[in-house]
C-alpha cells in the first residue's frame, strides 16, 4: 500500500513540474507585455525598463524559468520584498504577494467544496441506497422523481430563488457570509449554509441515480446472490456484500466532480457575492494580473492533484486488486 501510494505521488509531482512549465511559457508567449501591465497607465520608458530588470524579463528565457520554477521551491526576491516558498509572484494589481492572497481566499473555497461534498454524498448515496433497497415502490418513484427535478437545475438559477424566499421576502435566514470556522463556528455554519446547499443540490441528483443503478447491478451479482441463497438476510448481504461493491463507480466520478466543483465555486461565490478562489480567478482574468492568474491555475492543478491522489488510495481501499495491479 505504502509503495502505491508513493508510485502515484512522484507521479503527481512529475504532472505538477510539467503544468508549471506549460503555465509559464503560455505566460511569456503572452501578447501582453509583462512588464507594462505591472508598470500600468502612464509608465514613463525609464520605469518600464526597471520593472524589466528588477521582474528577470531582460534575462534568458532558460534563466527566467528556473528562477521561476525554483521561487516555487526556495522563494524570490521582489523589489518589493522577499516572497517566501512557495512563491507564486507579486500581484500586478494589489502588489500583495500571490500565495499569500491564494490562502487569504481559500477556507472559503474549502468549506464550499468539502461542505457541498459531504452534503450530496450523504443525501444522494443515502437516497439512492434506499431508492434502490425498496426498488419498484413510491419511495423508489419519489426518489427517482425529484432526483431528475433537481438535476434541471443550475446555480445561477436556484441561488436566486432561495435568497428570496428564505432572507429577501421571509427573513428567516442572512445573507450568506464566509466567517472563519475558528472563530465562530455558529456563524461560520450559518452564514454558509445556503451556498453549500445550493452547490450541493446540482450534484444530489447525480448520485442519487448512481447510487440506486450501481446497487442494483451489484445486488444482481453472482456472489451477492450465493450469499441469499445460503440463507444470509437481505438487510445483511445489502450492507456487508453489496454496498461496498457499489462504491466503485460513484468514487471515480467523486474524484471528478470534487475536482471541477473548483469551477461550480466561480459561479457560487458571484451569485452569492462571496470572495473566494473562483472569485479571485475571475479578477485577476478582469485585471490583467498574469501573475494572480497563473498562481490560481497552478494551485488549482495542485488541488485537483491531491483529490485525484486520494481517490486512488480510496480505490485501493475499496478493492486491493486495483493497488497490486
Amino acid at each position: 500500500m505504502v509503495q502505491f501510494i508513493l508510485r502515484r505521488t512522484v507521479g503527481a509531482f512529475v504532472t505538477l513540474f510539467l503544468i508549471g512549465a506549460a503555465t509559464f511559457f503560455l505566460f511569456v508567449a503572452a501578447p501582453s507585455d509583462y512588464a507594462s501591465l505591472a508598470c500600468g497607465k502612464d509608465c514613463s520608458p525609464q520605469r518600464l525598463a526597471d520593472i524589466r530588470e528588477a521582474l528577470g524579463l531582460d534575462l534568458p528565457l532558460a534563466q527566467q524559468f528556473w528562477d521561476f520554477m525554483s521561487g516555487i521551491v526556495t522563494g524570490r526576491d521582489f523589489p518589493t520584498g522577499h516572497c517566501s516558498a512557495p512563491c507564486l509572484g507579486v500581484s500586478f494589481y494589489s502588489g500583495d504577494m500571490v500565495w499569500s492572497t491564494i490562502m487569504d481566499r481559500f477556507p472559503l473555497t474549502l468549506t464550499l467544496t468539502a461542505g457541498g461534498a459531504v452534503v450530496f454524498l450523504i443525501v444522494g448515496i443515502g437516497a439512492g441506497m434506499i431508492a434502490a433497497y425498496r426498488r419498484g415502490t413510491l419511495v423508489d418513484k419519489v426518489a427517482t422523481g425529484t432526483s431528475m427535478v433537481l438535476s434541471s437545475f443550475q446555480i445561477y438559477f436556484l441561488g436566486p430563488v432561495v435568497l428570496t424566499i428564505l432572507v429577501y421576502s421571509t427573513g428567516w435566514m442572512e445573507d450568506p457570509k464566509y466567517v472563519p470556522l475558528t472563530r465562530d463556528p455558529v456563524g461560520w455554519f450559518v452564514g454558509m449554509s445556503i451556498p453549500v446547499c445550493v452547490l450541493a443540490t446540482i450534484f444530489t441528483a447525480q448520485y442519487t441515480r448512481m447510487a440506486r443503478s450501481s446497487m442494483i447491478e451489484q445486488l444482481a451479482e453472482d456472489h451477492v446472490r450465493t450469499a441469499r441463497a445460503k440463507g444470509m438476510s437481505r438487510r445483511y448481504v445489502f450492507l456487508r456484500y453489496a454496498w461496498r461493491g457499489s462504491l466503485i463507480p460513484i468514487v471515480t466520478i467523486l474524484g471528478i466532480d470534487v475536482s471541477s466543483m473548483l469551477g461550480g465555486a466561480v459561479v457560487t461565490e458571484l451569485t452569492f457575492s462571496l470572495q473566494g478562489i473562483g472569485r479571485l480567478a475571475v479578477d485577476g482574468a478582469v485585471n490583467k494580473d498574469l501573475p494572480l492568474t497563473m498562481g490560481v491555475m497552478l494551485f488549482g492543478a495542485f488541488f485537483i492533484l491531491v483529490i485525484n491522489i486520494l481517490t486512488d488510495i480510496t480505490y485501493a481501499w475499496i478493492d486491493p486488486r486495483i493497488r497490486l495491479s
